[in-house]
């Protein structure tokens, strides 16, 4: 296929694809999709080798959130049965972060609720930080705390941060159909905060919400201009209680386009596979591994997620190997880079949350960061979604597509973690 060779062969280069081209990646057709992910597997493996980075989620303070981001099960007004408490001492995240180490974590994401830390709560947090590295040898520290005001980001790094992750979530023309309460803008400042801080910078988005393919790469490139060391790509789980508990617009292939066009669009960053992926990805979550370098360990921020020892077998079954505290994430043409871009373990590597786990928030409440890309089954120029063949098909068979397949939403269920319990977080 022509469109993916030349895809290929700019990913090799660092090269970004035109957007014309990331559309046609979104729109490929469902018989194209093992051709597509074996073609942005080539860039991926040409970066980042068989590795994968482990990430896990350590949430310092659950619910109440005053932002009304529709996605998040800590929203504003949120119905949704979570976990809700106040901010974890010191002590008590520290042990919760040793648990994901012990199960091979590189990095452990430090995440809190709400608009955005007060200096009181950057001084919590930088204990926080501090008690997490004494007691954990190596590990990088990334905080997920909302909007940061003047001088925050320079306390954090101080502290021993090693990096920042604030999501873009979806495309400036769409945000405010999504967030009222802040803005797009206020995010990007967030993020430009983290990198002048010299903090790595992780951003990402979140795919499912209702967006079309042209917000998808709209966000994508949005997101390789800022030039984050780590993309989340989150894919929205419907939370029961949030404004988009019935937006079940993904498919697994429809997951696994977005992931390849997010490889393509940022060949040589750290790619991470985040919330949702159990939800819509499911028995093809090993696919996925060919195209992001770096995936959650574990449960998110409000909701479980595969069970820790299933994504170490997954991880082996694929033919990959966890990622070790002593080797360097990103190529080495991007260690100089703010913070911990390469290795951390020796150079120290929003809503208030972000990342990947408030189960509504999908990545972008969950802990920690990670992604370029996004859109629904049903987006508008989708081949896979309106039964077109997508630009380089090459009409096999009988030249007639299948017709995609809808989202089963019988297969999927959302599962809260510990609600109504005394459960540890992220126990």
């Amino acid at each position: 296929m022509d469109l993916l060779d030349a895809l290929v062969e700019k990913g090799l280069r660092r090269e970004p694809p035109t957007r014309e081209e990331a559309l046609a990646v979104l729109a490929t057709s469902d018989d194209d999709l093992l051709d597509v992910v074996a073609a942005a597997g080539r860039v991926r493996r040409h970066w980042f080798g068989r590795r994968v980075k482990l990430n896990y989620l350590v949430n310092l303070k659950s619910g109440l959130c005053p932002e009304d981001c529709s996605y998040c099960s800590q929203r504003l007004g949120s119905k949704a049965e979570i976990l809700k408490y106040t901010w974890l001492k010191p002590e008590e995240a520290a042990a919760a972060a040793a648990a994901g180490v012990a199960g091979g974590a590189k990095r452990v994401c430090l995440v809190a609720s709400g608009r955005g830390p007060t200096d009181r709560d950057i001084d919590r947090v930088s204990r926080t930080i501090e008690a997490v590295k004494e007691q954990n040898e190596g590990v990088e520290v990334c905080a997920c705390l909302g909007l940061l005001g003047d001088g925050q980001a320079e306390r954090l790094r101080e502290a021993g941060a090693d990096a920042y992750n604030h999501n873009l979530n979806t495309s400036e023309s769409t945000y405010g159909d999504i967030t009222t309460t802040h803005t797009y803008a206020d995010r990007v400042d967030t993020v430009e905060k983290a990198h002048g801080a010299g903090l790595s910078a992780c951003s990402g988005l979140i795919a499912g919400m209702g967006e079309s393919d042209e917000d998808l790469v709209d966000v994508v490139f949005a997101l390789r201009a800022l030039d984050p060391d780590s993309v989340p790509v989150n894919f929205l789980i419907p939370f029961e209680g949030t404004p988009l508990a019935e937006e079940w617009n993904l498919t697994p292939q429809r997951a696994l386009r977005i992931l390849a066009m997010v490889r393509f669009v940022c060949p040589d960053a750290e790619v991470r596979l985040a919330g949702g992926r159990e939800v819509h990805l499911r028995t093809l979550q090993p696919l996925a591994l060919h195209l992001a370098n770096s995936i959650f360990l574990g449960d998110y921020l409000t909701s479980e997620g595969q069970a820790g020892r299933a994504d170490l077998e997954m991880i082996a079954d694929a033919g990959f190997e966890v990622e070790g505290t002593d080797t360097r994430t990103l190529p080495e043409h991007r260690a100089g880079h703010a913070g911990c871009g390469s290795v951390c373990g020796q150079e120290s590597d929003g809503c208030g949350h972000e990342a990947v786990a408030c189960g509504g928030c999908t990545a972008a409440s969950a802990g920690a960061a990670t992604a370029c890309g996004g859109s629904t089954a049903a987006s508008a120029g989708s081949a896979a979604a309106d039964g077109r063949e997508g630009p380089g098909s090459g009409g096999r068979g009988t030249g007639v597509p299948a017709p995609a397949p809808s989202p089963r939403t019988d297969l999927v269920a959302v599962r809260r973690r510990g609600a109504g319990t005394d459960v540890a977080p992220n126990a």
